[in-house]
């Protein structure tokens, strides 16, 4: 494992000039390399997965200007093939960067956590959790993006919204959304916000959330006639908002021994 483990980051410090090509300016290619290095090394799974697909995923991630370090992103192993997959950190940095934001955020909802929000009446959700006390299982998620001309926009998702959104995923049952339930969750409610962005905007995220659209059973990569008819997700349209006077964020979820969060 250990020759092995040599001769892939030997690899990767050879594709660092197409990395350099893709790369933003803020990011340095020995930084992203060596970012690279550190993940292959801390994850077997990557050393001996198809090599073709390590290093794809390595320039997926260079072209999304996102460092491949368990927090922006993170390179997982799916059959023996890898997949470049952007992180909550790394999902905000892409919507801050379509200069239209002035903030936005996304947080989860616990049964004991005071929420409420209004549709129509409510600007934003009012949210207090007790940060030092008991909040209970989760029962939610939410996300708010506030717009440099002063306006606001807001996503709620419950348990049950959740549920369908890991139920469609090819990792549903081992990976982030095993691991990292909650990560995964927030991450779902952002997708939902970024359709509702204003679309006049320079940063093309689509593919950022095609992690949880893959449905267990097809193959990992979509025909080039299905491809080619992706739209982007700032240009999809907007889903039927409820019609309820107050958002019930209902059911919950007990989630499994905790793992250390990449995000």
């Amino acid at each position: 494992m250990t020759n092995q483990l040599a001769t892939v980051k030997q690899s990767i410090e050879l594709q660092a000039p197409e990395y350099s090509k893709a790369l933003p300016s803020h990011i340095k290619p020995d930084k992203f390399v060596r970012v690279l290095q550190t993940a292959v090394s801390l994850n077997q799974n990557l050393i001996t997965a198809d090599r073709a697909s390590l290093f794809g995923a390595a320039q997926r991630a260079a072209a999304m200007g996102l460092l491949p370090d368990g927090r922006e992103g993170a390179i997982v192993e799916f059959g023996g093939r890898c997949q470049f997959m952007p992180m909550i950190a790394g999902v905000l940095r892409l919507l801050r960067q379509s200069g239209q934001l002035s903030t936005i955020d996304a947080l989860a909802v616990c049964k004991n956590d005071k929420f409420t929000y209004r549709p129509g009446i409510d600007e934003v959700p009012v949210h207090e959790p007790d940060w030092f006390g008991d909040r209970g299982e989760m029962i939610g998620v939410y996300a708010v993006a506030r717009m440099k001309d002063g306006g606001a926009m807001t996503e709620i998702m419950s348990m049950k919204d959740i549920d369908k959104v890991r139920n469609v995923s090819r990792s549903k049952a081992k990976g982030p959304w095993a691991e990292w339930f909650d990560q995964m969750a927030i991450k779902s409610v952002l997708r939902r916000l970024a359709k509702r962005l204003p679309s006049s905007t320079d940063i093309d995220l689509d593919g950022v959330f095609d992690d949880e659209e893959i449905p267990a059973e097809s193959p990992s990569t979509a025909p080039p006639a299905e491809t080619a008819k992706r739209k982007s997700r700032l240009q999809a349209a907007v889903e039927p908002a409820q019609d309820d006077d107050v958002i019930d964020i209902g059911g919950t979820h007990t989630p499994e021994a905790p793992h250390e969060s990449p995000v």
